[in-house]
């Protein structure tokens, strides 16, 4: 089984997914990304998680639809910083995301790490709406292999930065499963973000992708 086990990733370096220097500018709160509820966060009881299907070979990702939250964004590859911590996207590529080359690729057994920022100096970023999904929401790999991994969320939820649960996020998975991070948990003019949204889904469907299809 390939997927990401290295638990020792350092999350206090994924505060460089989110500035919040516009918020400043801006005025405030209402301007902030929304959080998820708690009806969102991992359940002992309530709604069945849906079946999962047979996991894909290994193939690069290409680009991430997420209808509900207006989401179409192309990969980068993402590797580790010198410290440890978890690289992120360049800060001026607002619609931009980026995969944890060294961990499963989305749609094969493990799990899959996709990181993009919240916001940058100019504005709101990629996964500015992240915590606005919801259980059961669509979220769409386009792989380099022509097909479309499928993925359903099962949990949004937020941590804050000094509680951050490496292996539930980190972890690996015997099933295709997919993690979507960013920046959240309220916002500081001294220190910024104060911890991430992690958006925790798994693979339901697959598709070809249609040939000649817009990117």
């Amino acid at each position: 089984m390939r997927g990401f086990t290295d638990t020792a990733i350092a999350c206090a370096t994924m505060v460089a997914l989110g500035c919040g220097a516009w918020l400043l500018r801006s005025g405030t709160e209402h301007d902030a990304p929304p959080q998820p509820s708690a009806a969102q966060a991992h359940t002992r009881s309530g709604p069945e998680v849906p079946a999962g299907v047979p996991a894909l070979p290994p193939s690069p990702p290409e680009r991430v639809r997420i209808p509900s939250i207006r989401v179409n964004a192309p990969f980068t590859v993402l590797g580790l910083t010198p410290t440890g911590g978890l690289g992120v996207p360049p800060a001026t590529k607002e619609n931009l995301v980026g995969w944890y080359e060294a961990g499963a690729t989305p749609g094969e057994t493990g799990t899959a790490i996709v990181a993009g920022h919240v916001d940058t100096a100019d504005g709101p970023a990629v996964f500015y709406r992240l915590g606005a999904l919801t259980k059961g929401a669509r979220v769409e790999v386009e792989r380099r292999d022509g097909t479309v991994a499928v993925f359903s969320v099962d949990a949004v939820e937020v941590y804050d930065a000094h509680a951050f649960p490496d292996e539930k996020v980190y972890g690996a998975a015997d099933r295709p499963e997919l993690r979507l991070i960013t920046c959240g948990g309220g916002y500081s003019k001294r220190t910024g973000y104060r911890g991430n949204v992690v958006v925790f889904a798994h693979l339901t469907g697959v598709r070809e992708r249609p040939s000649g299809a817009a990117r």
